[in-house]
């Protein structure tokens, strides 16, 4: 596809190697420790609101590792994956290659789907939208609508929250630099904990700009929700106090909380 109207460039497959998505992609952690048969706390939420059952179609957009692949699969669901990373593709083939039941894995473009029109009840995209530029997410979602079924449904997980990065992380910054921590807190809130960020992270979504984006595809009874990670600090009374407030208080959460879920249905 060519770049127009002075449209971005998509992201170069190779910056996403094996080293990415065993050191740096959501639950590589999980996936190393258990070699994917446990998922990390953020793709387990995320997943669950699939509600995949026996007989589905599902197809993991974006399928990284391949054990949301796997775990579609385990649940008597015909399970396919798709990534345009060559190392994702192998990741996930040596993860599925000794599982039984209806798989595939394979490379391609999620702006040209190679899938039939109504194939799947499900498509799930973890971790993949703050990865794709505006246009090609537009083209994206407009193909995943045309290999849904009717009434079948897309299930978004992306993170960071834009408002977080814009409006929180300021604040949170300058909080733990007066407190002496603010070595751990870069300028940029891209490189918080995972530097490559910066590079790969190129569309951050907040709940309003969700909710536009899945509308304008044509998408049916769109939910697009906050969450956040646990917050298993041991900070004071202070600090407890004004961390419930950020998450559980509007206006406040829409800033704080760090995690963008949406579903929508054709």
């Amino acid at each position: 596809m060519s770049v127009a109207n002075n449209d971005k460039a998509p992201l170069p497959s190779d910056l996403y190697d094996e080293k990415y998505f065993l050191t740096a992609c959501e639950g590589y952690e999980e996936f190393t420790q258990s070699e994917g048969e446990h998922l990390s706390r953020r793709l387990r939420e995320a997943f669950a609101f699939a509600n995949v059952a026996p007989g589905m179609c599902v197809l993991d957009l974006g399928c990284g590792r391949g054990e949301i692949v796997r775990h579609v699969v385990r649940l008597g669901a015909r399970s396919y994956g798709l990534d345009y990373s060559e190392a994702a593709v192998s990741l996930s083939q040596r993860v599925m290659q000794e599982e039984p039941g209806e798989h595939g894995i394979m490379r391609g473009d999620a702006k040209m789907l190679p899938f039939s029109s109504g194939m799947f009840d499900r498509v799930l995209m973890f971790d993949v939208v703050e990865h794709l530029h505006p246009w090609e997410l537009d083209a994206c979602l407009t193909e995943v609508k045309r290999v849904l079924k009717p009434q079948g449904q897309i299930i978004i997980h992306t993170a960071p929250n834009r408002w977080y990065d814009a409006y929180a992380y300021p604040i949170v910054r300058q909080m733990r630099r007066l407190m002496g921590q603010g070595a751990r807190y870069p300028a940029n809130p891209r490189a918080l904990n995972v530097e490559i960020n910066t590079e790969v992270h190129v569309n951050e979504q907040d709940i309003l700009r969700m909710r536009r984006v899945l509308t304008r595809a044509g998408f049916r009874s769109v939910k697009v929700w906050l969450d956040t990670p646990p917050q298993h600090r041991n900070e004071g009374t202070l600090f407890s106090a004004l961390r419930y407030i950020a998450f559980n208080w509007i206006p406040f959460a829409w800033f704080f909380e760090r995690e963008v879920f949406g579903v929508g249905t054709k």
